[in-house]
This record gives C-alpha cells, structure tokens and sequence, in this order.
C-alpha cells in the first residue's frame, strides 16, 4: 500500500527540551480552559480568562506549568568570549537572549484572530459567520480552486531552486504537531470528526466525513513584562533556530551536536557512516542507533534513516543528497583548516569550519551600499540589476543565488536592500505567516517525478527516474543504487544479496536530475496535481490527505489574518471587488471561483490569497509573499550578531574569499560530478553553458591562515581535557583559554585561565559526568517528521 502512493511524514519526533517545554505550554493552556469553563458554568456565561486574572495569577500559573518564562536565560554570561554561535541561538543577541533561540514562540507580525480571542481556531466553531458567511472549508476550496489535473509549464530555473528552498526552511523553522498520545485522556485524532482539542479534523465530502488534523503545539509565552493578554493567547512554537545558522546540519541542542561530532577522533570533523561509503570513497550521513521506520530495499541488509542536524533528513531522496553535500563539505574544510593552522585545536577546527558552513548556506552581497549608490566595482547600474552572469559573482546560494530569484531583485532592494550592520534592535525570530503561509509557496514546485541522471545528464537505462511516492524514506536507494553501475539489474540484486556487500550508491544521479530538471511554473490555473491533493499519504494515516487542505487548515489553526489585512500591512491595496482580485490574480476564472467560494475578500486565507498572485517581475512570487519573505530575510540577516558580513564576524580577507563560493562549486568538491552550470539554480540542457569544475572559483581557505599567537609561545599550548575543550580568546589584551565540556558533562575547576609571565594562571579543569542529562540527543527514528504540514 505505501509503494501505490504518496508517502508524507506526519509528526517530527521533537527533542526532549522541546518536548518538556510543549507539555508545560500544553497544561497553562489546558489549565486556563478548566478555569474559564468553572467560571462560566458559575455565572451561566462565557467568560474571558484576561477578565479573570491579574499579571501575578498568570505568573503563578505559568510556574505550576513548568512554562514560567523566568525559567529561562534572561541574561547573557558576558565572561564567555561570544566568539562563536551558541548552538541554541541563546545570547545572540545579549540584551534579548531568546530571540532567535530554538524553543520560543514564532513571532506574530499582526494579532492573532482565534474565534474565541485566546485558542480556539478559524473554523473551530462550526456555523460561525465571517463578514456575515460561513468559511469554506478547505477541502473545497483545494478541490475548486488549487486542485490542477494539467501540469504547469517548465521553468527557466532547475528543480534545484525547490529542493534548496526546503533544506533553508529546515534550517530557520520546525514546528511540532500536538498528538493525542501526548494526552492520556483526550480523544484520539485519528477516529473522531469532532473539534476537540488537540484534534482540528478536516471536513470532506468522503464516506469518513473528515480527515485527521493534529494542531501545532502550543509555546510557552515569552513576555516578562505584565501584558496579559498576549500571555494567555495560544502561540506555536519554533523548535529550532530562527538564524541562517546551518542548525540543519549542526543541530539546535548541545546533545544532538554531539551525536553528530565525531569528538573521538580529534580532528573536528563530523561523524559519518560506519557501514556504508560511496564508490570513490566518500562518506554517507551516519544512521540513526535504534531500529528505525525508514522504508527498506526488497533486497540486502537494512539501510536505516539518517542521522542530522534537521530530522526530516530523510525525507525525500534530494534533500538527503543536500545534507550529504555538507556533511563532506564540513570534513573537506576541516581537513584542509587542519593542515593550514597545525597548531589549532580540535574545538576551534570544529568552530571555524561550523562558521564557514553557515555563511556560506547564508552568503549574502547587496550591490547598494547603505546610501543606496551602487557599490559594484564592476560599475553595473540600478537597471541593471537582474539575474545574470555579469552579476553572479555577486550572489550566492541563499540571499544571493536564491532569494532574489524568488522575489525578485527589485522586490529583493525593496524589503532587503543593503546590509549596514548588525542591528541588536531587529528580532530575527521566525514570523508565524512566513512559516505557516509565505514559504509554503515552494509547495506548488513540488515535482511528481524524481529524475536520475548518469554523467551525460541523460535518463539512465538501469536506474530510472522515480515517482515522488518511492523517494520517501528511503536512504536505501541512496546507498545501494548508483547510476556509474554498468552491470545488469540482475547482478545489481546479487550484490545486494551478499553478505559481502560494497555500497555503490551515490548521491550524484540524483544532485544531476535536480539540476538537469526545470522546476514547475505554478500558475493561478496549476497550482497543485492531484497527486498532492488527492494522493497524499501519511504514515499511521489509514486514508488519503491532501497537501492544500493540510497547509490551508494550519494557516486556520494558528489563527492568521486574512488576506487582505496582510495585503494592508506590507502596504497593498485591500481587494474588495472581483475587478480587484482579478487585476491582482490575472486570471478571471479563478479570481471569479476564489469570489463565489468566498463571498467576501477579507475572507480568503492568507496562503491561497499569495499563491494565486500574478509573479512579480522575475520573480517566483506575487507582491504579499515577496514583501512578507522580503520582511523576513532581512530580520534574519540584519538581527544576527553572527552574519558573515558583521564586523568582527570575519576578516576583510576571508570575507572576500568567502564570495567566491558558489552551490555549483559545493557540488564539485564533495561529488564526482565534473560538469555544472555556474549557476546551479538556472536550468538549461546539457551541455549548453556548462562548464568544468576546474573552472568554477573556490574559496581560498588560506585567507584563515593564523600564526601561532606569541604569549602562546610563551606559555605553551593550554592542557588537553578529558571529554572536553577549549577556545582561545584575547580579552583585556591578554590571551584566555576558555574551557567547556562536551554535552553530559559539567566542569569542576577554573573555567578560564590566563596566559600571564610565560605561564598559564591555573590547572586546567576537569569534566565530570553530569548526574543526569535532560537534554538527551534525539538519535532514534527520525521517520516521523512533519514533511509539508
């Protein structure tokens, strides 16, 4: 049954800090309710709970929950050098710890609209009217509208631009589903139609009546100062990092890290596969240590999920091939940092290569400076400024290569524009309508076919492109399938078959399809195949879902305005005619379907009423999702203290190293892929514009070449610990080792010592085990990811 149709993951297993946080958000609010229904069976009417409680009731509450906001860092040690990133994204900003953070409230950018003021969702009330209607469901408007049964047209750019797209939403956002198992005595969401919490069910037309929707789980509220009503308000949480800090590949809690480091062998690199390598050599992800729920080869040994800093790793055969990709780039350069700086210790080659890695997933260079001249050297005017290869050099992968391409340069200048530093008083939080609305537009480039493509960028005759349905889950294709093998399908399964079996499988047939693919053109006419809508399976699911409804019923569940106030607030004319929605979707037949459906514009949800926008020039999105991506971006960039591009963060000359990277190169490196575009976002047929690899520039890792500090000659190298490290830091002008521990270990002695009189001013310290570790590293099966919903 899982091989004859789509197989979606449902709900991410989350960390257990995530986890312990959800439950403690999860009884506030399911103590308010009891409190709110006593009261009003009382005085036989509803009642609010904000007109029942002061600031200090809720604070009291909130500590018997476990959600008390006191709990958690307010204050930043500024003792610690902040040479590097937590990997919390705690104290990136010192004077607002959390913001940014993994385990906080995803930011609302306009108030939430729950039916009831305080949690319960859009629709929740059945019956209940909006602008004098009732809301459609979704599964009508997914069936009328968004439901396509033609296939959109090619685009100029490759399959590359949606899979990057999904591996950057990976990277800034994750929030987990609430589930019935996570409540003993509440009802389960897979056999009721019923509105009861956590259950949101989907109503359809079908002989179930309904389709099982779990609602996101609730965040413990953030806000110390007495704003009642915000605290009481159900908000969703972001369990990861908001920063462009390649968490997707490092994790966002010191556990997992360290399951991922390979801390034995003192070189700083990242753990691989023990089993399993490619043909030249090259390592695969690690797997997961238990069991895990990964789909398996009809032949051979089991190949489990793999093992990253993002769990839904797995997902899907491209994305897998991504995590891959820097998982060999993170070794290649802390190999390379090994031999230039021979004198750097573990910690540091990890922390270096760690910095490297997330600027370049975030490599970002405005061609205006901070006045809004153009500071190009290459003297490339305002008109100028499209996607092109005189300017490529210009823009790298994600706010270079990608978010222009997807917003548009001038949309990009617009609500990007210039980077003039680091602004402590941005927050860079995830917004819930950028997560929940605004980049689920790459939902509609999803592609039905997986293309795997031998060195010719030709479809290969033994291993066939795949349907989307047989890529999930299954890293065994990636391990066992290889499209340099020039043999017959039948000694492929002897291979497989013995016990003596070499992996000869490979990322790089599926890296070459999704660059030799063009990505489907959505149009407000071709938005989603009925495979997504009518095929979707979810894992544990015992019927079909459908991808539109699922993104249409989460909008709903956190409770987002509609389309028209956020129309308002980026500064866009309101719809309030058809002749308005039509002039915005250039379309009259689904402007006319959207209006008939409807009945009123203020009632269209906000991710239908991006999705079906006309493109804006060169762009992949219409003006609300390119303003609202637009507003996001740039809080991530110009509210991160650790952006390549801030002062200190890197030295001029690494900076400029730096802006020679590029995906394509990426690829060369860690692949035995010899050909690419220079670009490897744009499309175009093999071999038109492809280039060598050994023509493509690479950063020049001698731009971190460092001599050996002299009070470190001085005093000698700080003493080696046991199951920890150091890093050193100059403070007060003089040079400090400062130790830590590896994760289930706490320090006894001095935390820092300093190099004073040619000698260091103390022992070095020593790392315990810790008597417990509630922050165990999720290494388990990573099958059950949210994948789109």
């Amino acid at each position: 049954l899982l091989s004859s149709t789509h197989v979606f993951p449902f709900r991410r297993q989350p960390e257990p800090e995530t986890l312990r946080l959800s439950r403690a958000a999860e009884v506030f609010q399911a103590t308010l309710q009891v409190l709110r229904s006593k009261v009003g069976q009382r005085h036989k009417r509803d009642v609010k709970t904000r007109a029942l409680l002061q600031w200090d009731d809720v604070v009291l509450l909130a500590e018997w929950s476990g959600c008390s906001p006191a709990a958690r860092p307010r204050k930043c040690d500024h003792s610690d050098p902040g040479k590097y990133r937590s990997i919390s994204g705690v104290c990136n900003n010192r004077k607002n710890p959390l913001w940014g953070a993994a385990n906080i409230p995803l930011v609302s950018w306009l108030p939430a609209e729950y039916e009831d003021g305080e949690r319960e969702p859009k629709g929740w009330n059945r019956g209940r009217l909006y602008k004098g209607v009732p809301l459609p469901s979704v599964t009508q408007v997914s069936r009328e509208i968004l439901r396509s049964s033609s296939a959109p047209k090619p685009d100029v750019y490759s399959q590359m631009l949606a899979e990057w797209g999904q591996f950057v939403d990976h990277d800034i956002g994750f929030t987990p589903q609430s589930s019935s198992a996570a409540f003993p005595a509440s009802v389960d969401c897979l056999a009721t139609c019923e509105n009861t919490h956590p259950c949101f069910p989907i109503e359809t037309d079908s002989v179930h009546g309904c389709k099982p929707f779990f609602r996101s789980t609730a965040a413990c509220f953030d806000t110390v100062w007495p704003d009642v009503e915000r605290a009481l308000q159900r908000q969703q949480m972001n369990a990861i990092t908001s920063f462009m800090d390649a968490s997707v590949v490092y994790g966002h809690t010191p556990g997992l890290e360290s399951s991922l480091r390979d801390l034995a062998g003192l070189n700083g690199k990242l753990v691989v596969n023990s089993k399993f390598k490619d043909p030249k050599g090259r390592p695969y992800l690690p797997s997961v240590a238990k069991e895990s729920s990964c789909l398996q080869s009809p032949e051979g040994e089991r190949v489990e999920c793999f093992l990253a800093g993002d769990g839904r790793v797995s997902e899907g055969l491209p994305l897998t091939s991504l995590h891959t990709l820097f998982l060999r780039e993170h070794n290649r350069i802390a190999e390379a940092l090994k031999c230039i700086n021979d004198h750097w210790n573990p910690e540091t080659i990890y922390q270096e290569t760690r910095k490297i890695i997330g600027a370049l997933i975030q490599n970002e260079r405005s061609l205006l400076n901070c006045h809004g001249a153009v500071s190009s050297p290459n003297s490339i005017t305002t008109d100028e400024l499209h996607i092109s290869e005189e300017i490529r050099d210009f823009q790298v992968i994600t706010m270079r290569d990608y978010i222009p391409k997807i917003i548009g340069t001038e949309s990009f200048q617009d609500h990007i524009g210039p980077y003039c530093g680091y602004n402590p008083s941005v927050n860079p939080s995830t917004a819930n309508v950028f997560s929940t609305a605004a980049f689920r537009f790459g939902h509609a480039t999803i592609p039905t076919v997986i293309r795997r493509l031998d060195k010719n960028f030709e479809e290969h005759e033994l291993y066939p492109s795949l349907e989307l349905h047989n890529t999930f889950f299954t890293p065994w294709r990636v391990v066992k399938e290889d499209a340099n093998i020039n043999s017959d399908t039948t000694a492929v399964n002897q291979a497989v078959k013995s016990s003596s079996f070499v992996s000869t499988g490979g990322i790089d047939p599926i890296i070459r399809g999704v660059i030799g693919s063009p990505a489907p053109m959505p149009s407000a006419d071709k938005v989603m195949s009925k495979e997504l809508t009518d095929r979707l399976m979810v894992l544990n699911v015992p019927q079909h879902m459908d991808l539109a409804a699922l993104n249409l019923q989460r909008g709903r569940d956190h409770a987002l305005p509609g389309y028209n106030a956020w129309r308002e607030f980026c500064g866009l004319k309101r719809i309030q005619t058809l002749s308005d929605l039509i002039e915005v979707v250039g379309n009259c037949a689904v402007a006319e379907k959207i209006f008939n459906i409807y009945k009123h514009p203020d009632n269209i949800d906000v991710w239908l009423g991006g999705l079906v926008e006309k493109f804006l020039p060169g762009a992949r999105t219409g003006p609300l999702f390119a303003c609202l991506i637009g507003r996001q971006m740039k809080a991530l960039r110009d509210g991160d203290r650790f952006w390549w591009e801030a002062e200190g963060v890197f030295s001029e000359h690494q900076r400029a190293a730096l802006l020679n990277t590029s995906l394509s190169r990426i690829i060369c490196d860690n692949t035995d892929i010899k050909e690419l575009l220079p670009d490897a976002f744009v499309f175009r047929e093999y071999p038109c514009g492809y280039t060598s690899c050994d023509h493509l520039p690479s950063v020049d890792l001698e731009a971190w070449k460092e001599e050996e500090n002299q009070d470190l000659k001085c005093c000698g190298r700080p003493g080696m610990i046991e199951n920890g490290d150091f890093i050193l830091a100059s403070t007060s002008g003089k040079l400090v080792a400062h130790y830590s521990c590896y994760h289930g270990f706490q320090l006894t002695g001095a935390a820092a010592i300093v190099c004073e009189g040619a000698q260091w001013s103390d022992q070095p310290p020593q790392c315990e085990r810790a008597p417990s570790t509630s922050d165990c590293e999720s290494s388990g099966d990573s099958q059950q990811n949210e994948a789109y919903s």
